[in-house]
C-alpha cells in the first residue's frame, strides 16, 4: 500500500455572523495549543466571518485524524452555541 507521506490541505467555513465565528475560534483555541500529535500541525484564524483551518500532516491517516478531530470541535461548539441562544421551553 502507497501511503502519501505529507499531506496538507486549507477548510474554509463561513458562519452567519462574526460573533459565531468567534465564539468557535476561541472555544476550539485550546486544541490547537495543546494537541497531542506530533504527525499533523494545525493552524487557525478569523478572515471575516470565515474560519480558515490548514491542516499539515506526515501521511493521510494523521491527516484523517486532524479533520476529523477538529470539526468534531467546531460542531459541537457551534452547536452549544446555538443551544445557549435559542434555549427550547420545557
Amino acid at each position: 500500500m502507497n501511503i502519501p507521506e505529507h499531506v496538507k490541505a486549507e477548510f474554509k467555513i463561513k458562519f452567519d455572523s462574526l460573533d459565531e465565528a468567534k465564539l468557535v475560534l476561541k472555544s476550539i483555541e485550546p486544541e490547537i495549543q495543546t494537541a497531542p500529535s506530533e504527525k499533523s500541525s494545525v493552524k487557525i484564524n478569523l478572515d471575516g466571518k470565515t474560519l480558515k483551518l490548514i491542516i499539515d500532516a506526515e501521511d493521510t491517516p494523521s491527516f484523517r485524524a486532524s479533520i476529523n478531530s477538529y470539526f468534531r470541535w467546531i460542531i459541537l461548539s457551534y452547536e452549544v452555541n446555538s443551544l445557549k441562544n435559542n434555549p427550547k421551553d420545557n
